[in-house]
Formats: C-alpha cells, sequence, structure tokens
C-alpha cells in the first residue's frame, strides 16, 4: 500500500498518551509515548514522516489551573493554552521518538514544531460554539458563568463545561519549515492539538483566536499541504464500526469515499468520535490524497496489509 520513501502523516489519538482509567501523570504518558513510538519504527525507517496528534486531555487540566490560580497568576486565553499544550506533548512525544530510534540504530533526527493554522474569522462556528473544553462545573456554577456571557452545555453525569468554537482549518501556517524539514529527512512533530488557531487581518497581521480545531481536520489539510498520499488516524479502537458497541457491531474494513459520505451523512459516525475523523479521511481524498488508514498503533502493522483496521480510498 505505501511507496518506500513516500511523506505519510500520522495523527495519533488522545489514547497514545493516557489509557482509560489510567491514572493521568507525566509518568504514564511517557511511558505510553514510548509504547507507541515503539509500533510506529517500521513505518519510520522507510518513510518521510509527520506525526500530529491531540491535546484534549492535556490543554483541559491547562484551562483548570489557569482557573485555580486566578488573583495568584496572569490569566492564559484559550489559544495560548493550545501552544502551552503543543510544548508539553512535543517534549514528550520526542524525547520518547529519539530514545526509541536510538535504541533501534537509526540516525534519524527529530523536532517538534509549534504549529500555528489559519482559520476563517467568518466560519460559522464562532457564532455557535459546540466544543466543550477544561474543567466541569455545577449547574449554580453555570448559571453564574451564563450570566457573564459565558455558553455552557450539560453533560449528563458529569457536569457543565464551557464550549468554545472549532473553526475548519484553511491552512497550515508553518508548512515550508516543515516541507523544507522532511526534504532534509527529519522527523516532524507538528500541529499539536489541531495547531494554534490563527487569523489574518489586512496587511497580512496574524493573531491567535480562542478556539479548538479538530486534530484529525488539521492533520488531512496538513496531509494535503506537503502532497502526502496516505494519512494513518490512530485512536483505540483496532477499526471504524458499524452499529457501534451494539449487539449487531461490525467492524468496517474498506470503503471509497462516495459510500464513507453516504454512511457519514446517515448518521453511522457520531461528531464527538467518528465523524471527524471519517471527515477528514474525505477531506483528505477528495485533496489529492490516495488512501487512510484508522486504527490503532498496535495493529498498525496488520492494517498496512489489510488484516485489520479501517482503509479509505479513492
Amino acid at each position: 500500500m505505501l511507496k518506500r520513501g513516500e511523506k505519510i502523516v500520522i495523527a495519533l489519538g488522545g489514547n497514545s498518551l493516557i489509557k482509560k482509567g489510567e491514572k493521568p501523570t507525566i509518568s504514564n504518558q511517557f511511558k505510553n509515548a514510548k509504547k507507541t513510538m515503539e509500533y510506529l519504527v517500521p513505518l519510520i525507517k522507510n518513510h518521510k514522516v509527520v506525526i500530529t496528534h491531540g491535546n484534549g486531555f492535556q490543554v483541559g487540566n491547562i484551562l483548570i489551573r489557569v482557573e485555580e490560580s486566578l488573583g495568584k497568576a496572569y490569566s492564559i486565553p484559550l489559544e495560548v493554552c493550545v501552544a502551552e499544550s503543543q510544548g508539553e506533548l512535543g517534549y514528550m512525544i520526542e524525547q520518547s521518538l529519539q530514545n526509541t530510534l536510538a535504541k533501534n540504530k537509526i540516525k534519524t533526527p527529530v523536532v517538534s514544531i509549534l504549529t500555528q493554522v489559519l482559520v476563517d474569522k467568518k466560519d460559522p462556528a464562532f457564532k455557535d460554539p459546540t466544543k466543550p473544553i477544561g474543567p466541569f462545573y455545577t449547574k449554580s456554577q453555570a448559571q453564574k458563568l451564563m450570566k457573564k456571557g459565558f455558553k455552557l452545555v450539560e453533560q449528563i453525569g458529569r457536569g457543565w463545561r464551557k464550549v468554545v468554537a472549532s473553526p475548519k482549518p484553511i491552512s497550515i501556517d508553518d508548512i515550508k519549515i516543515i516541507d523544507l524539514l522532511l526534504k532534509n529527512k527529519t522527523i516532524v512533530i507538528a500541529a499539536g492539538g489541531g495547531g494554534v488557531p490563527i487569523i489574518k487581518e489586512k496587511g497580512k497581521i496574524t493573531h491567535g483566536v480562542p478556539a479548538v480545531i479538530d486534530k484529525d481536520l488539521a492533520s488531512a489539510c496538513l496531509a494535503n499541504s506537503i502532497k502526502a498520499k496516505t494519512l494513518i488516524i490512530l485512536m483505540s479502537e483496532p477499526s471504524a464500526y458499524l452499529n457501534y458497541k451494539k449487539k449487531n457491531q461490525k467492524p468496517i474494513r474498506s470503503l471509497n469515499i462516495k459510500e464513507a459520505s453516504k454512511l457519514l451523512k446517515e448518521g453511522h459516525f457520531p461528531k464527538g468520535s467518528m465523524g471527524p475523523k471519517i471527515e477528514a479521511a474525505i477531506q483528505f481524498i477528495k485533496n489529492g490524497g490516495n488512501n487512510v488508514i484508522i486504527t490503532s498503533s498496535n495493529n498498525i502493522q496488520k492494517a498496512l496489509i489489510g488484516k485489520s483496521g479501517t482503509v479509505i480510498r479513492r
């Protein structure tokens, strides 16, 4: 499926660093990052690789720290929290990969790039924020925040959370640097958490906006920008499913984009989980990509030979 030396983008899911039910410590995140990197070694040996990653758990914890320290430390806007999470996760992934490569006697440099991603200031997501983020509040706390102009939603059994805009990525602002590093045989970690969302005003003045970008959509955008032909999306499950977690659950081995679009429209892939991955796959292939592989990190080698995972093709 993959040609030796081709560019590929590998999008790591949140479970690559924190497993469900596991204590969320830095040491556990390093342990999981190391394990994930070991699964990726065969791909890294033979291809030009960009690694992207989610940041939902980490940026949520940064926001909790911000709220707990109000009045004691300066406040941090959401887009800066995203940048902070890129540094935190980039460090863990970069160091884990460097050590894994050294163990396997692979002399390939690794670098993490703080990545800005351009969005449209007129994106309808800014008028209708829907992405839950940060700490949970009681109903009375939520009511006070809503009176101050914040939008919150209730997550049944867990409490209330603020929701923010999740605009579509238009372009990767640092793409020339990423492409140059790939040409010089460097593994690049980029677009962490979907990238820091920025807009450009008249005169090309750039500034950040308080929003979060879906990391799978940003990964597709990045993959198209570097003319990669394969996008690999890693998650906790070995493949996408029809009738997920129902008695008639069935793994999906292969789809073309027409079939994937039809299933997406019919609601088979929920917005909060598989939906963005399928949407990203469709976008990537429509804009020049060939294949999208959706699987778990420990199943990646089986997925490459069609024995696991979900493959979406043109």
